[in-house]
Order: C-alpha cells, then structure tokens, then sequence
C-alpha cells in the first residue's frame, strides 16, 4: 500500500472524496429522500424525459448517487464515483469517473447530471466526456448546484457563533450580504459581459471559468460542503454554444445572459 507521499494533491483529493462517497453511502447518510418522487429535481428530469421523448432512449445519467430517476426511461445506466452508490440500483450501473467516461464515442441518446459536476474535480473535463459519449443531435440536462458558496465546507450558516474566532465571526455577520441577490449580481454581471465580449471576439471554442473550492470531507455542515467547484451557468452556455451546441432551454442572448440556478438543456451538435 502505497502512502499519502506517493500520491499528487490532486490524487490525494480523489481519495478522499471516494472514501467520503463510499462510506456515506454505504451508511445510508448522503443525498437521501423517501421517495423518488421528493427529490428536488424529480420534476425537472421528468419534465426533461417528457418533452423530448427519451422513454425509449439509451440515457446516461453521471452523477447517478441512490438512482432515483433510473425508472423514467427504459433503457438506463447510471455512473457514480461510489461503487456503493450502485447498491441502490436495479439498472445498470458503471462505477467510474465523470472525467472517464468508459463508453465509446456516440453511445448514447441522451444525458443528464443532477447535482454531481460541483463535486468533480476538472468540470470541464467531465463536459468534454459527456459531449464524446452523445451521439449527434443528442440531447444534455446539466444540472448541478450553480454557484456554489465558499463558506458552505465550514457551514457559517447553520454554525453557532461561538464555534468561530474572531475571523469566523465576522464572516458569518457577512454571510447575509454575501448571500443576497443584489450582491451576487454586482459580483456576476460584469463577469458576464466581459466573457460574453470575449467570445463575440473570438468566435472559437471557448475554456470553461470556474472557481476551485476546498471541500470538507470531514464533516458536512450543510449542502454542497463537500463541493469542490464554483460554477457559473452562463459560463455552462458558453462553452457549449462555443462548440456549436444549441441551447434549448435559454435560446436568446438575453436568456442565457440571465440565466440564473435552473437546469439547463442542450442538443449536440457535432
């Protein structure tokens, strides 16, 4: 067995969060509801499956956790990191990385990812497998948790004053600043715009910005503490529009600029 010296940070990283994964769920503790029906994006996968007929299709969902939309469609094979995850499926289920997908090129119909690419290390990566696994004119719902809080891994929202120091304190005074609509706008728009006027001049496929973040695989004070990115949605949209991709959910300038936590729905162009 090899020790912590013989690993990059990075691979240290993965450890970590394979062990956080497996044992969470192993124990029955993360990402839990009591029926498929209650999950949070039950409605918006469903609604995804309807609109555009996928009953019958080859679907791929990265990110699968517990499974609970595998009976949307006939023909499904869910991917986590966690091979224990795959103890909650009764459809076909691969144990890998969203950064290697183990499937071929154009393999599948179409694919979703729910609340799983804030949690993997080189998103962009992840949306370059996904992309090469659908097939031409397949069809994406990305939807993870858009803008993931810095402050979530040591939980200032749900932590009581007197767990922090000095520093502590004052930042979880700031959260309700930090947190609010008005600021995050202040913080986002002009962000928008230069990248927005980046991709107007170049007219090429265009790198996907995103914000690192330091997970907590320790202990897990509130949601999306143990996320490791901070993505913006607009950029999401540029990416893909950048590579030809056409963005079914928000098709006008306007909307994509706006585009705020929602899912997001893309057809391949290849």
């Amino acid at each position: 067995m090899s020790s912590d010296s013989d690993h990059s940070p990075g691979q240290r990283g993965t450890d970590a969060a394979l062990e956080f994964y497996e044992v969470s769920y192993a124990h029955g503790e993360y990402a839990t509801v009591a029926a498929p029906e209650q999950h949070c994006k039950w409605a918006e996968v469903a609604g995804f499956v309807r609109r555009y007929e996928l009953e019958d299709k080859h679907c791929l969902e990265v990110g699968c956790g517990r499974g609970y939309f595998q009976d949307l469609v006939a023909d499904y094979t869910g991917l986590d990191l966690s091979a224990a995850a795959g103890t909650y499926l009764h459809k076909s289920f691969v144990q890998a990385s969203a950064t290697a997908l183990p499937f071929g090129d154009n393999e599948f119909d179409a694919v979703w990812t729910i609340n799983a690419l804030e949690h993997v290390p080189g998103p962009e990566v992840a949306l370059g497998e996904i992309r090469r696994v659908l097939k031409p004119g397949g069809l994406l719902l990305l939807s993870p948790a858009w803008q993931c809080r810095w402050w979530a891994a040591e939980g200032y929202p749900e932590r009581p004053y007197s767990d922090f120091g000095w520093r502590g304190k004052l930042i979880k005074a700031g959260i309700p600043v930090l947190n609010s609509v008005a600021w995050r706008a202040l913080q986002v728009a002009p962000r928008r715009l230069w990248r927005a006027a980046q991709w107007g001049l170049m007219r090429r496929p265009i790198g996907l910005r995103y914000r690192h973040l330091k997970p907590n695989y320790k202990h897990l004070w509130m949601p999306d503490g143990d996320a490791v990115n901070c993505m913006d949605p607009f950029e999401a949209i540029l990416w893909h529009v950048s590579r030809g991709d056409v963005c079914l959910s928000h098709p006008t300038g306007r909307s994509q600029f706006l585009v705020r936590t929602n899912g997001i729905v893309f057809r391949i162009r290849k």
